[in-house]
């Protein structure tokens, strides 16, 4: 956090700073609109305490708000030097996604990371974060398709990189993405057109992990067997599935 912080005050414009602490476990999505509720700027710009700002990270991401291009923007989320083969497996995935999410047909339109996120305020005070997403799984992927479907897709900035420094082990990483696969079984149950990946994107997932590495690319493979356990254990809590699985007995 400190460092988060002491990044930020860096800037090379002048920020106010609003840090939200969870103490209640009401989840990441509350504490983004808390956060939105306290700033006092008509750019909301967002970002992890685990995460260090570049220098001119304010300036680059509100840019295109600012200007009238968009009403929100995303940015590149880097690993830091001394990453573990999990960070950069994380880092593969998230890249994929960025950069997948403006492809025609794309199973996560507007997908963002909010680690790396701004939007002007009278978007998120008209698209909140939803609170029902208790964890941090699948809320970020919630709001950047529901602002797409508003007409307001997140535009990419390429000069605001935020460098993320979690130092992850495997453990850790399998953790997260079963997490992340809950999460993205909760968003699909959300929108009757919310659909699962194609066989295409889940290959070039893989073949994007392979080219950061061996390791790296294990591991995004085994991301993918962790995100679907998730995802089923998810799914069979759903009164439909709990009702099929009852007939099935």
């Amino acid at each position: 956090m400190a460092r988060c912080v002491a990044a930020l005050e860096a800037q090379t414009i002048a920020v106010e700073v609003v840090v939200v602490e969870d103490r209640e476990g009401r989840g990441p999505a509350w504490a983004r609109n808390e956060g939105v509720r306290r700033a006092r700027g008509e750019v909301v710009c967002f970002t992890d305490d685990d995460c260090e700002p570049v220098a001119g990270w304010v300036e680059a991401l509100a840019a295109p708000i600012l200007a009238g291009d968009a009403e929100a923007s995303t940015g590149p989320v880097a690993v830091g030097e001394g990453a573990t083969a999990a960070d950069r497996a994380w880092e593969v995935i998230i890249n994929y996604l960025q950069v997948r999410a403006a492809a025609p047909g794309t199973a996560s339109p507007g997908f963002v990371v909010t680690a790396n996120l701004a939007a002007r305020r009278s978007l998120l005070e008209r698209l909140p974060f939803d609170e029902s997403f208790p964890v941090a799984a699948g809320e970020d992927r919630d709001w950047g398709e529901r602002a797409t479907r508003a007409g307001a897709a997140p535009v990419f900035a390429p000069a605001a990189t935020v460098v993320h420094r979690s130092g992850m082990g495997v453990s850790v990483f399998l953790r997260q993405q079963y997490r992340y696969g809950r999460g993205a079984a909760r968003y699909r149950q959300g929108g009757t057109d919310r659909r699962r990946g194609s066989p295409s994107f889940y290959s070039g997932l893989l073949r994007a992990g392979f080219r950061a590495g061996l390791r790296p690319g294990l591991l995004v493979t085994a991301a993918q067997a962790a995100t679907v356990a998730g995802a089923i254990r998810e799914t069979a809590k759903s009164p439909l599935q709990a009702d099929f699985l009852r007939s099935r007995r």
